[in-house]
């Protein structure tokens, strides 16, 4: 009995041109594998670059709306529970917390892999350990304080705590 591929539809596939001997000599040579896999080379190449340009925005917009959400529950905790929280600021760890004397409440933002902070705004002279600390306190303004930071890429946004509306906004630093 003859072993030939049957299709779908029940056709019989007849090896045609080449001077095909038998039912062994059906397939994909290696020359065309090695064009394909070059092909699909090409194509992973050039689309790489995007690929990443995409996944760093991506993390930029996460970061910030992350920053902006993690400032707002600070504020918001210290006005409805009436009760001052310390909001921690680490630029060498890339990490914010914010912590009160109510029991259970510490909250820990670590920013996403290739984002840091570049600045806590206003600028301290004397900040050599990169740690800033700042006291939330019920019924008081809340600090006009602004957190720069940046991609691998270069961009960079700030998170700003607006001292009237104790409201978070973001702003895009463009380069000049």
């Amino acid at each position: 009995m003859d072993r030939m591929p049957i299709l779908s539809v029940g056709k019989k596939i007849r090896s045609q041109g080449r001077g095909s001997s038998g039912p062994g000599d059906s397939g994909v040579t290696l020359m065309e594998m090695m064009v394909v896999m070059a092909i699909i080379g090409l194509i992973t190449a050039i689309s790489a670059p995007s690929i990443t340009a995409g996944l760093d925005s991506i993390r930029m917009a996460t970061a910030s709306d992350s920053i902006a959400a993690f400032l707002n529950s600070a504020v918001n905790h210290c006005e409805r529970r009436q009760q001052p929280v310390e909001l921690i600021i680490s630029q060498k760890e890339s990490r914010l917390t914010a912590w009160s004397n109510e029991p259970g409440f510490t909250r820990e933002l670590t920013l996403p892999t290739g984002i840091v902070i570049e600045a806590v705004l206003p600028q301290i002279p004397d900040d050599v350990e990169g740690v800033r600390r700042l006291i939330l306190l019920p019924g008081a303004t809340v600090p006009g304080i602004g957190i720069q930071f940046a991609n691998r890429r270069g961009a960079h946004r700030i998170v700003r705590l607006d001292p009237m509306t104790g409201f978070p906004h973001v702003e895009s630093v463009v380069e000049k």
